[in-house]
This record gives C-alpha cells, sequence and structure tokens, in this order.
C-alpha cells in the first residue's frame, strides 16, 4: 500500500515503521494522562501556531517559490490569509464550541436532563498536499488542536522545502507527544496508516482517497476525505460577461490551476458564447503575460505532472479541439500558458478527468435544462459555479447538483467561509472541515444524561410485564 503519488520520494528512504508506532504509542501515552485539554491549553497552542507561522511567512513565501513557483502574492492571498481567518474564528469561537449543549427532554423522559459535549476523538493523522501546502497543512492541525486530540502530519513530499520548514513550525509550538511530523515520500504514508490512529484526515486525489478509507477501515477509524473531481461552471445567458470572466480565471488559473475546487470546465449558454469568449480571452490577456515566463503563473509541480497537463492537452488538439488562447509550454520551468479550449469532444481526457492544471475546457450549452444533464453524468463535483442575474437559476442548481457548495458570481471563496463546512460528497470527499465542522470532525460527541426525579415512572414500565405496562407504554406513544 502507498499513500500520496506514484512519483519517487524526494526524501531519502527510510525505516520507519517502529518509529510511527513510537510516535503513535507516545501521543496515546500522553492522550490518557490527559484525555481533555482545557480551553487555555488549546487556545495558548493556537495563539503559539499563529505566531509561529507569522514568524516564517517571507521564509515559506521562498520556499514555495523555490518548490513550484508560485508568486508571493499569492502565497499571502490564498496560503496565509485563509490560514489567518481560520486560526482567528477558531479562537474566538472555540469557548463556545466546548461547551456542553443542553438539550430539550421529550415527555417520556421527564425528569432527566441531556448534555451533549464534544470531547476529543485521540491521536488523529493528517496527510497533507502539495497544492496549498500552508493552509491545507496547518488547516486541520487548527482542528485537531481545537477539538484537543494529538496529531501525526505528513507534509507532501512535491513541496520538500515547504515541508522541512512547516516541520520546523509545528514543531517549535507542540511537544512531540502533541504533534509529530513526519517528512517523506508514499512509504512513509503507508506505513502511519497502520497504526491505529482514532481520525485520519486526508486532502488528495479521490484514487488515494479510496486507498486511505481503505486503511483507516482497518482500525475503524472516522475519516475526512477532501477529494476533488470536476467541478462545473454555468455561465447563463443572463450573466455579467465581464465579472464572470474575471471570476472564472481568478478561480481557474490561480496557482496553475492546481487547486481542487478550480472551476475544471465551463458550461457556457449557447446564446452568449461567442461574447463569453471573447472577454474570457481579452481577461486571460490582461491578468497573465502571454508566454511561458509569466511569473505570475504557478508553475507545475513536477515533471510528472506536467507531463500528464501536455499528454490531456495533445489528446484534446489530436480530437480537433480549437484552442481559443494559450496552449504553450516550457518544460524547463515547467509552465503552461493559461488556455482554454473550444468544444472538447466528451471522450477526451480533458472532460473525463479532473484537469488540475492550466487547462479550461469551454463548451457551449442550450440552456440549465443541458448543463444539468451534462453534470449529472459525471461523479458528484466539489463545487458548483453559477454565473446568471437570476436567482432561479441558481435554485435549479442548488436542488439538482449533488456538491459540497453552490457559489453564485464568484469562485473558490466558499473556502475562506468558516462558518460554513467544507467538503463534498462521494468522489468528491466525505466529512466536513473548516470552523466548528473541522472541531466536530475531531471530537466525539458524547451524550450525558442526567435522571433528577421520575424513578416511579420507570417502575411504570419495568417487568413484571402485564395488562398494565401495555396501556401505560401506549400512553407514552401518544406523547412522542
Amino acid at each position: 500500500m502507498t499513500i500520496g503519488s506514484e512519483k519517487e520520494p524526494i526524501f531519502p528512504a527510510y525505516s520507519i515503521e517502529m518509529t510511527a508506532q513510537q510516535a503513535y504509542e507516545r501521543q496515546q501515552v500522553h492522550f490518557r494522562a490527559h484525555p481533555n485539554p482545557s480551553l487555555e491549553h488549546r487556545r495558548r497552542r493556537l495563539k503559539d501556531l499563529r505566531a509561529a507561522l507569522l514568524e516564517r511567512e517571507e521564509a515559506l513565501k521562498d520556499a514555495l517559490w523555490g518548490d513550484f513557483s508560485k508568486p508571493a502574492y499569492e502565497v499571502e492571498l490564498t496560503e496565509f490569509l485563509t490560514t489567518l481567518i481560520e486560526l482567528d474564528h477558531t479562537l474566538r469561537h472555540l469557548p463556545q464550541w466546548m461547551k456542553p449543549q443542553r438539550k430539550p427532554t421529550p415527555f417520556v423522559l421527564i425528569g432527566t436532563r441531556t448534555d451533549v459535549q464534544c470531547l476529543p476523538k485521540g491521536p488523529s493523522l493528517i496527510i497533507a498536499p502539495w497544492n496549498y501546502a500552508v493552509v491545507l497543512t496547518l488547516g486541520p492541525i487548527i482542528h485537531a488542536t481545537a477539538a484537543g486530540s494529538p496529531f501525526v502530519v505528513k507534509p507532501s513530499e512535491h513541496t520538500p522545502r515547504a515541508a522541512q520548514l512547516l516541520k520546523e513550525l509545528i514543531e517549535s509550538v507542540y511537544p512531540p507527544e502533541e504533534g509529530t511530523v513526519f517528512l517523506g515520500g508514499p512509504e512513509v504514508g503507508a506505513s502511519l496508516l497502520e497504526q491505529p490512529f482514532s481520525h485520519v484526515h486526508f486532502t488528495g486525489s479521490p484514487a488515494v482517497g479510496r486507498t486511505i478509507m481503505e486503511g483507516a477501515a482497518k482500525h475503524l477509524a472516522s475519516v475526512t476525505l477532501e477529494l476533488g473531481g470536476k467541478s462545473p461552471t454555468y455561465i447563463d445567458r443572463s450573466a455579467d460577461l465581464l465579472d464572470a470572466a474575471r471570476g472564472v480565471c481568478f478561480g481557474k488559473f490561480s496557482n496553475g490551476g492546481q487547486t481542487c475546487i478550480a472551476p475544471d470546465y465551463l458550461l457556457v449558454h449557447r446564446d452568449i458564447a461567442d461574447a463569453f469568449a471573447a472577454a474570457l480571452k481579452g481577461e486571460i490577456e490582461r491578468a497573465y503575460v502571454p508566454g511561458t515566463d509569466d511569473a505570475d503563473l504557478t508553475a507545475i509541480v513536477s515533471p510528472r505532472h506536467f507531463e500528464r497537463q501536455q499528454a490531456l492537452l495533445e489528446d484534446a488538439v489530436s480530437a480537433g479541439t480549437e484552442i481559443l488562447t494559450g496552449g504553450g509550454s516550457d518544460p524547463r520551468s515547467r509552465r503552461i500558458e493559461a488556455t482554454v479550449l473550444i468544444d472538447p469532444p466528451e471522450t477526451t481526457r480533458v472532460m473525463q478527468e479532473e484537469i488540475f492544471g492550466p487547462i479550461l475546457p469551454f463548451v457551449a450549452v442550450d440552456g440549465v435544462d443541458d448543463a444539468l444533464e451534462r453534470i449529472d453524468r459525471r461523479p458528484k463535483p466539489l463545487s458548483t459555479y453559477v454565473y446568471t442575474k437570476d436567482d432561479a437559476v441558481v435554485e435549479r442548481f442548488s436542488a439538482s447538483v449533488r456538491t459540497g457548495a453552490v457559489c453564485k458570481n464568484t469562485t473558490m471563496l466558499q473556502f475562506v467561509q468558516p462558518f460554513g463546512p467544507f467538503g463534498g460528497e462521494g468522489n468528491s470527499g466525505i466529512g466536513r472541515s473548516h470552523g466548528e465542522a473541522g472541531f466536530r470532525a475531531f471530537s466525539n460527541e458524547q451524550v450525558v444524561l442526567r435522571r433528577r426525579w421520575g424513578g416511579w415512572i420507570l417502575r411504570l414500565v419495568q417487568p413484571p410485564y402485564g395488562p398494565r405496562t401495555t396501556w401505560i407504554g401506549r400512553l407514552f406513544r401518544k406523547f412522542t
């Protein structure tokens, strides 16, 4: 079993089986001695994490530029801002999340009081991706810390400079019995997954997500799987075309298209297809310097990922697909131009696979019904975007598409909203994260039911059974 990509690990291979086991056992021993860390302890760790992150901001920007030429401003916007929003939101609301919640008492339980409290699940495993190395590593750590659960985290081997800095950052805040970092490739993730962690949080592809779920099932561990899929974007004929072009351009080509919630393909109402194609091309030319040396366009993370993008593009072109704009690439810098493909056939790879790069299929459709029918052919998407002035169109998509989020006239902002649980369904994910949902993912909801009085009521329905217990039982049913 391997966890991660098929690429040869950047870090040197070494024997980690006992180390992984020892890391888990050390955390388990500590957790048994300290099963419910105080609010003050959790908040102190989160504040220290915030300070350590800010202290290393410039170093992490340099590391991500070295790993795959990610522009510093994009790191600041999509990595640091989103992480700080999550941190500050958690610090603000954690006291309320930890407070036991009083529940109503039905008539048949009169004389009792029920509270639900969130307790830590215990040592948890976090396997983080490379595409947003900071926020997708630290986000689950924020949630685990808020819940009081120790964690072991494996950053991605594809961004080794950032991974090393994140290791130093995390270890400066957490003692190993509360937080441990493992660097390495798929064999490291596989060894960690063999340990009986209480919860496993994974962000990555559906294919690897299946392996994660299989491994977690051996220990009956709960899972949070943040996967991906082909997130559609519908451009209605009522849409503001310039606004839609800007939103699509930002959402698709940020991070070089290597975003799980990026618009994966466009479904454009046929009545405005030509006008929107012109607007989108103009916006791409405004936002990104033509050519493959544009420093604002993040490079593809590895040669293997670059070759896959090239293969997707070549497959579409060989099927007769027109290129509206872009199409150029440079293997030395691993940059591919922001590329739009006009009406690629359904059989092409760009219409069958999640693209995860700066290639955008543009498909003209006859309207909402046609768009929904095309979306329904594919597995459930992580996100769905709709550009329209008509709220009824948004309601149609919300009611018809099984998706993690439906966004009107914007892309990707659902990830930044800490009050909204983030996640997918089926092929696009299992479970929810962010804000309170992330806290609950690493928590176990425990019911505490107290009987204060009314013992005589229970005795009325206890043995020996007879006509009286039957009558009382039927009476209780009337008050349920």
